[in-house]
Parts: C-alpha cells; sequence; structure tokens
C-alpha cells in the first residue's frame, strides 16, 4: 500500500527524502560527526536559508500526511478501467464530462438505435450519476415549457409518444409488458425501411404536451420488380409526414406528471391527394372519445394515465423515465410553445426538391 500511495504521490515521497538529507546535514554541522566543537558565530545569512528551506519542506510533508490518498480503479466510457487518485473527500461530479460522455454515444449510435448493449449500460450508469446531483425544483411541468428534441434512448424512439406510452399503461401484468415490449420491437422492425427524422417535444404552460415524430420512407424502392427497368437499388423519391400525438399533463409531483392521451394525426404528408384528407382533420385518431366508449361498455377497463418521472440536469437538458424506467434524454431547442407548422411541406414525393437540386449540380438553366 505504501509503494501504491507514494507511486501516486511522487511529490511527497521527494519531500520525504530531501528532509531526511537535510535532517542529517544539520546533524552532522551540530552533533560532532566531526572532532570539532560547535561553533558560536551568529549564523550565515545561507545558513538561515537553509534552515527556512527545510521547515518549508518537513511542513509541506505534515500536509501532506495529514491528507491520505486511496488508489481506487473507474470504470472509463468506453469500459476500460482506469486507476486514479481519489481524495479523503469524495470528488464533485464533473457533469459537462459526464454529459459529453452520453453525447459521443448518442452520436455514434443515432440516438441510442444502433447502440450495443453495453453502451446503453454504460450510458445508464452517467444518467444516473447525472441524476444524484440533479439540482432540486419545485415543478417539472413548468420547468420544461418550450421546444425539445430527443438526444437519446436506450428503447425505441416512438416510446416516446404519448400514443405508445399510454399503449404500455394499459398493461397489468409482467407477462403483458413483456408482450407489449416484443411488441415494439416487432413494429420497429416491421418499419425497418422507414427512416427516423427528428422526434420532438412541445410543452405549453396550459399542461399540453404534443409529440412529433418525423419519418422519411423510400417511395419507390423495388419498381424493377413491377417494371422492365433495371437499376440498382431504389429510386430518390420519398414519402414524409410526421406523427403528431398529443396529450395533457398534470403534475403530480414536484419532478411527475400523468398524462391524459388525446388525439393523433399525420401532418406534413407529402403524398398527392392524401395530404388534403389528412389536413382536414376527419381521420384524426380521438384516443378520448374511443376510451370513453370502453370504459361505459367494459367493466375491466381504465383509462389510462401513464406516468412520466422529469430531472433537470440543466436548463438545456433533461432526463424523462417511464414507468419502466426507459430512458428519454431530451435537450432544449427553444422556448418556443408552438408546434411545428408543417403547410409549407409541398404534397409532391419530394419531386420538385428533387428537380431543383438536378438543376443546381447538372442543367443549370434558371430563369
Amino acid at each position: 500500500h505504501n509503494s501504491t500511495q507514494e507511486q501516486s504521490c511522487p511529490t511527497m515521497a521527494s519531500f520525504k527524502v530531501a528532509a531526511s538529507l537535510l535532517a542529517i546535514s544539520a546533524l552532522s554541522t551540530t552533533h560532532g560527526f566531526t572532532s570539532q566543537a560547535p561553533s558560536t558565530r551568529p549564523v550565515s545569512r545561507l545558513h538561515a536559508t537553509d534552515e527556512a528551506f527545510q521547515r518549508s519542506l518537513l511542513e509541506a510533508q505534515f500536509a501532506n500526511d495529514a491528507a491520505p490518498t486511496t488508489t481506487t480503479t473507474a470504470t472509463a466510457v468506453n469500459g476500460d478501467k482506469e486507476p486514479h487518485v481519489a481524495s479523503a473527500a469524495s470528488a464533485p461530479i464533473d457533469n459537462t464530462s459526464i454529459l459529453n460522455s452520453i453525447l459521443r454515444i448518442a452520436a455514434s449510435t443515432n440516438r441510442g438505435q444502433h447502440a450495443k448493449p453495453s453502451q446503453k449500460d454504460q450510458v445508464s450508469q452517467l444518467i444516473t450519476d447525472l441524476e444524484s446531483n440533479a439540482p432540486k425544483i419545485e415543478s417539472a411541468l413548468e420547468s420544461s415549457t418550450g421546444t425539445w428534441e430527443l438526444l437519446f434512448s436506450n428503447t425505441q424512439l416512438f416510446r416516446s409518444s404519448p400514443f405508445f406510452l399510454a399503449g404500455r399503461s394499459t398493461c397489468k401484468t409482467p407477462e403483458q409488458a413483456q408482450q407489449y415490449n416484443w411488441f415494439c420491437e416487432m413494429h420497429r422492425g416491421a418499419l425497418a425501411i422507414s427512416t427516423i427524422g427528428v422526434v420532438r417535444q412541445i410543452i405549453t404552460n396550459e399542461g399540453q404536451l404534443v409529440n412529433e415524430f418525423e419519418v422519411k420512407v423510400g417511395a419507390v424502392p423495388f419498381l424493377s420488380d413491377f417494371l422492365p427497368l433495371k437499376y440498382s437499388g431504389g429510386l430518390p423519391f420519398t414519402i414524409d409526414g410526421s406523427i403528431v400525438s398529443t396529450a395533457d399533463a398534470t403534475p403530480i409531483s414536484s419532478n411527475e406528471w400523468e398524462l391524459f392521451m388525446d388525439t393523433v394525426e399525420i401532418k406534413g404528408s407529402n403524398i398527392p391527394f392524401l395530404r388534403s384528407v389528412l389536413d382536414s382533420g376527419n381521420v384524426q385518431l380521438k384516443s378520448r372519445g374511443l376510451s370513453q366508449v370502453l370504459e361505459e361498455n367494459v367493466d375491466s377497463y381504465e383509462v389510462p394515465k401513464p406516468v412520466l418521472r422529469t430531472t433537470f440536469i440543466d436548463e438545456g437538458m433533461r432526463i424523462v423515465r417511464d414507468e419502466d424506467d426507459n430512458i428519454f434524454v431530451y435537450g432544449r431547442v427553444s422556448d418556443s410553445e408552438e408546434p411545428t407548422d408543417y403547410s409549407g411541406v409541398m404534397a409532391d414525393f419530394g419531386v420538385a426538391s428533387l428537380l431543383e437540386g438536378f438543376n443546381d449540380a447538372i442543367t443549370k438553366v434558371y430563369l
């Protein structure tokens, strides 16, 4: 243990060696390592300096001895073991360093979609450290107003939607919860051809939560299967849209709120003709009406109201956990409480933007 301690604190070891040499030197001049009697001359200026230097070294040694150190082993973000020296008093948690580690994993795994189990475990541990050092807040809901984007999750990104949160809340037994988890995995597998874009939350002062889940799908990926055209891959036409779900959020404690699912609709679709139908609101799923019918006719039915627990790390980042302790890390984009306006999206499968890009890159014909 002594050798480990001295290796971790070379300064203290050097203090001990220097102090010992100076002590021997002092003894040789005062206690007769020679046959001469001690000198009665006034102490010279150099000798006084030596004594002051010796005294400072000894004081420094005593100061180091008064603060013992221990060698511990920490686990780095990449899983390696890294030794470091910790003081007797526990060192404060470096939130900035932990946040940077989380964001590095989030960026390299597409918000956790491609994260390995070991990476998810690492982020979970880092988030637990952040939560233990988080500031206290009076109301998580009031502090959450504004626009946020999902940065990382250790489960499917769409499970941040009030619709899927409410679906999980209908499960009353562990077996049902396990079946629901399996369903969500199969749901994402069936939609593997789609690309998940921005996942956004807008929270208002009135307690309304709007979740926007933007998706892009190849419009004609397998045209060669139906037409005598031979080409590699698909064509650069896409089906775009945003699945928008809304819910009312009611605080039930300082860091928890209860969701009451309201509507689900598709906005910003670029499919011709279908866009006008979707924008009319006639195909909007109104879950509260459905819940009321079920509640009146099915004795065992209870309106699902999932509970979310929020921890604020700072003004720009918050961590949300659902009833299964799934993690959703959000970053604040702005203070705006207005949902995204998708009216500017053209219903043309992206053909107009494709032609515009082709002209800018190839033909360069401008009127």
